[in-house]
């Protein structure tokens, strides 16, 4: 099977102070059935934005880079046999969440 990034803009996420036990515990039943399907592998939200650089040569700076808009606000990692199974375990996780989910394909471990 093939790995999926599914995530959202830190900026999408917009809940008002009230709803979010609602959110919380719908996000969290999608969990449950990703687990019981099988196919959940890890997720999380992010704590803070503060992000840092490093470069090839070591530096490290400060990130991200200022004229980045959109910034990882949470995200998931399923293991599905297709990008149809990943889109809709997407839907789900949208529908949880009250915000629009990203999908990407991981490219294999080079090493597995």
């Amino acid at each position: 099977m093939t790995h999926y990034l599914i995530s959202f803009d830190d900026g999408t996420m917009i809940i008002p102070e009230g709803e979010l036990p609602k959110v919380a515990e719908a996000s969290m039943e999608v969990v449950r059935q990703a687990r019981e399907a099988g196919v959940w592998v890890y997720g999380g939200g992010l704590e803070r934005q503060r992000a840092s650089i490093v470069s090839p040569d070591g530096t490290v700076t400060d990130g991200p880079a200022p004229e980045t808009k959109a910034v990882i606000g949470g995200f998931s990692v399923i293991d599905v046999p297709t990008r149809e199974a990943a889109l809709a375990w997407a839907a789900k996780i949208a529908e949880a969440c009250r915000c629009p989910q990203e999908v990407r394909e991981i490219m294999p471990d080079p090493t597995a």
